[in-house]
């Protein structure tokens, strides 16, 4: 394993200062103290100081100021979290645990939800980003609470609620180089007491960073969103009872990632390509939702969430890479070009009931119920080098997910201050899988079917005890246990993988200091690791594998201060996670079964992951100027379980910069973020594929301007 050289001492040394020395330097503070930070983490509203969770609760001000406009920025703000971006898909690993890789029959292992809404898929997690009341990043196992059960946590997307007898309105306009230009509106309309309506709506649309020199006229890396959302709340007897109607579109267009051959003999140039295949990846979707609350009685509560989401990810690619490859004969499977169309349809039904009010008893009863379809057809183009016109290799899939599970959990305090925690939940999953045509002919009618359907159901649960010794300081301790389903493999004649499990036993505080002025957070952790669900490539298809086992142990410490004029944040996060026992998988770069030897690395686990922002307010002309600082370090990290220089990501530092004038209702800002233009890779492609693998660099040094302007109330 890395040690934590790999940080130089001096800057971790200087973390520990940091606490310690704000913490005498607040006491001389006397403006304001520290808003309270609200967490829905357990179902009902409250201070994150008392919840026994390992979590960064980041509210739409704390978004604006750390620059966080998507989702791949949460690793920037949030310790232990590793996020890779790959064509259509973001994959989040929280504590080195999630996925790697998209396969319609493979889930991820961090839960993401949009207002109480499961997102089952990594492909459609990535265009929410706008008008955000809060983002909740939960570390740990979960699945005793709420929606579908997870091994390595859940992030949590909640926008603004409609708000009642209210009128008013936002703007939000970008401008920087790259010819970046992003737009977000909002309006709130509240008609009565009882009706309300809130509207938002995001262009976003930008040049990519990188030159294609091939003769493609593919720009791939650009961006081009557009989205909406509308959110119809309705309230009645006395507010006991409300419903939330939510409609949410999205419309993605982009050339795709921009991928460097790793081995590109014309130019080293990070930022320039050469492809002469035309790339292209459209997604569109649309997700609908309707939650309504029951008060049943002044202690108990009725909550019920049905969603229909669809969504389709069209896209092609340059299959090696280059401009200079020749078309093949019929016969060769090189994959040229390639054209994919997936989609996704899914239906979503929860039913809560759960307590409510102060009492020393709180408790949550659950049923969640999720069934999709998912089509897939992948079509490669051995005898043309720019566009798909004919398929010489043409595989078309469908699979179908069904998951059901009951849970709970209570939290008791059997003294004033000591408060036990039990949670268990019972998942059960099916999914089937049909592959219609193979490469070559297709398979006989009737003979499509691939193997047996793949079932699992597992127990899974939580238990824990809080200490509130003061109200200012809490202690805990948790242990938790989260499952992941098993499924069908894409590829014929390989077997169903089997779940994967997660046990982890977490201790922690939560603390507030001088005053109100400074919250400081930490936690450590064991994880036991079974199973893990390795999602590769494999002759061009996606292969999940499941490995041995895995061990992490780890830390997170966080803390906010807020004396003076001055505001400071910083997080940092270490990780030692490794193979429990030696393991032979598939190794995704040369298609061969490899030997993984105990106490290597487990991929995505950067033992080091920190971050700090200062800034300064003070008063300009009527208004205020606040000048920010914010730093990023994530460690170095393995793509896949086999370290080569094209399986590793190495260690990047990133320094962005803020100056902010905020006056009455409006506000203007400029930025730049990776203000010292480091290049550094972002993401490692895999190999094994028609597709050849290549290197993903992150973004180069953007600048700009953004304003902001609010009407109304």
């Amino acid at each position: 394993m890395p040690h934590l050289a790999s940080l130089p001492a001096s800057r971790v040394a200087a973390a520990v200062a940091l606490a310690l020395g704000l913490t005498n330097f607040a006491q001389a503070a006397d403006d304001a103290t520290l808003d309270e930070v609200i967490v829905t983490a357990e179902r009902r509203e409250q201070n994150l100081q008392d919840v026994p969770i390992s979590a960064t609760v980041l509210s739409a001000n704390d978004l604006d100021k750390r620059g966080v406009t998507d989702l791949n920025d949460i690793q920037q703000v949030a310790p232990a979290v590793a996020i890779n971006v790959v064509n259509r898909s973001t994959f989040v690993n929280i504590r080195g645990v999630g996925i790697a890789q998209s396969a319609p029959t493979s889930n991820p292992g961090v839960a993401f939800y949009i207002d109480g809404q499961l997102i089952p898929h990594e492909q459609f997690i990535g265009q929410a980003f706008y008008d955000i009341g809060s983002i909740e990043v939960l570390r740990g196992p979960q699945g005793t609470l709420t929606g579908q059960n997870s091994t390595g946590g859940a992030i949590y997307v909640r926008t603004p609620a409609p708000v009642f007898n209210k009128y008013s309105a936002s703007f939000e306009q970008t401008f920087g180089n790259y010819s970046w230009m992003r737009s977000i509106g909002a309006a709130n309309l509240g008609f009565s007491d009882n009706v309300a309506l809130r509207l938002a709506a995001v262009y976003d649309k930008r040049d990519s960073f990188t030159d294609n020199i091939g003769a493609s006229s593919s720009t791939p890396g650009d961006v081009g969103l557009k989205a909406g959302r509308a959110n119809l709340a309705y309230r009645a007897l006395e507010g006991r009872f409300t419903a939330n109607l939510r409609l949410e579109y999205f419309d993605w267009k982009t050339d795709n990632n921009a991928v460097k051959n790793r081995s590109d003999t014309v130019t080293s140039d990070p930022f320039t390509i050469e492809e002469d295949a035309r790339s292209f990846m459209n997604q569109q979707g649309h997700r609908n939702s309707l939650e309504l609350h029951f008060g049943l009685t002044d202690h108990m509560e009725l909550r019920l969430l049905s969603s229909r989401q669809r969504g389709k990810t069209e896209d092609q690619t340059d299959g090696d890479r280059t401009n200079t490859a020749l078309p093949q004969p019929p016969s060769s499977n090189v994959g040229r070009v390639a054209y994919a169309r997936t989609g996704f349809k899914t239906w979503l039904h929860e039913a809560n009931l759960l307590s409510t009010g102060e009492g020393r008893v709180q408790w949550v009863l659950g049923a969640f119920y999720m069934h999709e379809g998912i089509p897939v057809s992948l079509l490669r183009d051995n005898r043309n080098t720019r566009d798909f016109v004919q398929s010489n290799s043409t595989i078309i899939t469908h699979a179908e997910n069904e998951s059901k599970s009951g849970f709970g959990q209570i939290n008791a305090f059997v003294t004033d201050t000591v408060e036990l925690i039990g949670g268990l939940r019972y998942s059960k999953d099916t999914q089937y899988y049909n592959r219609i045509a193979l490469p070559g002919a297709p398979l006989p009618v009737g003979t499509d079917r691939i193997g047996p359907p793949a079932s699992s159901g597992e127990w899974t649960g939580k238990v824990g005890a809080n200490w509130h010794v003061t109200d200012d300081l809490m202690y805990y301790g948790t242990i938790s246990r989260g499952y992941k389903a098993g499924g069908v493999n894409l590829t014929l004649g390989t077997p169903n993988f089997a779940p994967e499990k997660n046990t982890v036993y977490e201790g922690g505080f939560k603390s507030t200091l001088a005053d109100k002025r400074l919250r400081l957070n930490g936690s450590f952790f064991y994880s036991d690791y079974k199973d893990i669900q390795f999602s590769s490539l494999f002759n061009a298809l996606p292969l999940t594998q499941n490995a041995a086992s895995g061990k992490a142990v780890g830390a997170e410490l966080e803390l906010t201060g807020r004396f003076g004029g001055w505001d400071v944040n910083a997080g940092l996060g270490y990780l030692d996670a490794e193979f429990a026992k030696a393991t032979n998988i598939v190794n995704t770069v040369t298609n061969v079964q490899t030997l993984v030897p105990k106490g290597a690395d487990l991929p995505f686990s950067p033992e080091i992951t920190f971050n700090a922002g200062i800034d300064y307010g003070f008063a300009v002309g009527g208004g205020r100027l606040v000048p920010r600082v914010q730093w990023s370090y994530v460690g170095r990290q393995l793509a896949t379980p086999f370290p080569s220089a094209v399986t590793i990501v190495p260690s990047r530092n990133l320094i962005d910069l803020r100056l902010t004038y905020e006056r009455d209702n409006w506000q203007i800002e400029a930025f730049s973020n990776n203000a010292a233009d480091k290049t550094y890779i972002a993401s490692q492609i895999q190999n094994s594929t028609s597709a050849t693998g290549g290197i993903i660099y992150g973004a180069p040094r953007q600048y700009g301007l953004r304003a902001k302007v609010n009407f109304g109330d």
